[in-house]
């Protein structure tokens, strides 16, 4: 690789990211960290997503994670405009537009880091994974004295179990419970769920500090006498990691009386995810007309403008164009989650368009991921990346990066999975780090 003080951040981050084949992760630092929390966790992870973890970090520049944190601010911005959240709220079910003074725990920010700077690519009101990136940042071993200051400034991991507990404690005297006894981690047929492991982690914090903590499905909870319960028991607060984002499912009844009602704090919740994480809003955040006419700040119109790629309504009346511009866009359902039914356009079939056609999907302008070399089986692959910041509050408290192949994120690529992310120094020292590593002396 060649390098020079002149090399802009991102060609620089790129450098390293396709330069330096750093096996950092140890699995057995990785399974007693996991063990610590749960026994047999690191099995049970193994077992349901054999790959749910990177060899090794991504690097991401100073000036990236600068932008990053100046988009949230951005994006916090619009959802607290008058005119933003009417419209917005409009469009969503009734009971999206209760009120709670839970701010919504684990906001996930996806972004790609495009040429010129990250692009939002979506937000999540229920990011998973934080628990796995936690066990993962404390199971890295330094393969060089290079790297060995970035590990040790990626986070604080003791912190973020603190910060983890306490924003859940926050949650609860926000919704006016000013002890938090007991949780419900709620999901449909928990244990069934790909993200299972994770649920068992949670609860293990969770009883650590003092909470009792119960894993269940919607309809095992019953809110009668102005509280939920569960079993005869009253529950203080659901960590609420279902995808029927606005309750509307025949077994989450109890969860929408209790939302009605306030009869117990559910967070995330509806009203956080018809501000934010429905895709629709992206075509409104990245239309600076339709900012302009809401009084949004033109500071903030031109962020926006830079980081949310230019994003649709997909229309029937807009097929032919839509089709005609399909390489260059990318397809999802509006109130979708992960990957599911989201389509690269440069492999649309025509029968799949129909079925866009015909459902409720937005089109966002195409943005490649980045790229990030490993070592798999004694062979370099190049696979792609996307950044996660998961934030609470509009404070982003924690980082990390997935890597996979294919067009959308996924825990099945050999090599891939949850990495740690840690961020480059100034450019002269990026510079002598990304040699050191070109050189193999990592």
């Amino acid at each position: 690789m060649a390098h020079n003080r002149r090399m802009p951040s991102d060609e620089r981050v790129n450098a390293m990211n396709r330069g330096c084949q750093c096996i950092t992760l140890d699995p057995d630092k990785l399974a007693t960290q996991l063990d610590d929390f749960v026994v047999g966790a690191y099995e049970r992870i193994r077992e349901a997503m054999p790959n749910a973890f990177s060899p090794g970090p991504v690097f991401v520049g100073q000036e990236q994670v600068a932008s990053i944190r100046s988009a949230i601010d951005a994006l916090l911005l619009v959802g607290a405009n008058e005119g933003y959240r009417a419209e917005v709220l409009a469009a969503a079910p009734p009971l999206a537009r209760v009120q709670s003074g839970a701010l919504g725990v684990f906001f996930g920010y996806d972004f790609h880091l495009a040429k010129g700077g990250p692009k939002l690519i979506e937000i999540n009101t229920n990011a998973g994974g934080a628990m796995l990136n936690l066990a993962l940042g404390k199971a890295q071993a330094a393969c060089c004295t290079a790297v060995e200051p970035l590990m040790k400034s990626a986070h604080d991991d003791d912190a973020l179990e603190e910060a983890i507990v306490t924003m859940f404690r926050s949650e609860a005297h926000a919704g006016g419970r000013p002890e938090l006894r007991r949780i419900a981690i709620v999901d449909e047929a928990p244990h069934t769920q790909f993200l299972y492991p994770e649920l068992l982690l949670f609860k293990a914090l969770f009883e650590r500090n003092g909470i009792e903590t119960r894993i269940l499905a919607p309809e095992e909870l019953v809110c009668e006498d102005g509280r939920l319960h569960h079993a005869g028991d009253t529950i203080d607060l659901v960590y609420n990691r279902l995808t029927d984002f606005y309750l509307q499912a025949e077994g989450s009844v109890a969860l929408r009386e209790a939302w009605q009602t306030g009869c117990a704090v559910i967070t995330p919740h509806p009203h956080a995810y018809a501000l934010f994480a429905n895709k629709r809003n992206l075509a409104i955040l990245s239309d600076s007309s339709r900012l302009r006419a809401f009084g949004i700040p033109e500071e903030t119109i031109s962020l926006l403008g830079r980081v949310v790629p230019p994003t649709r309504l997909v229309r029937r009346e807009d097929a032919a164009t839509l089709w005609a511009e399909r390489k260059d866009l990318f397809f999802k359902p509006a109130t979708g989650y992960g990957s599911r039914a989201a389509y690269a356009g440069r492999k649309l079939t025509r029968t799949v368009f129909e079925s866009i056609l015909a459902g409720d999907y937005v089109a966002q302008q195409l943005v490649p991921p980045s790229d990030r070399m490993v070592v798999v089986d004694g062979k370099q692959e190049l696979l792609k990346v996307d950044v996660r910041a998961y934030a609470y509050g509009g404070n982003a408290f924690m980082f990390s990066a997935r890597v996979y192949s294919g067009q959308v994120t996924n825990m099945r690529t050999p090599g891939g999975g949850f990495a740690p992310l840690y961020v480059l120094p100034g450019l002269a020292e990026g510079k002598a780090l990304a040699e050191t590593c070109s050189e193999g002396s990592c």
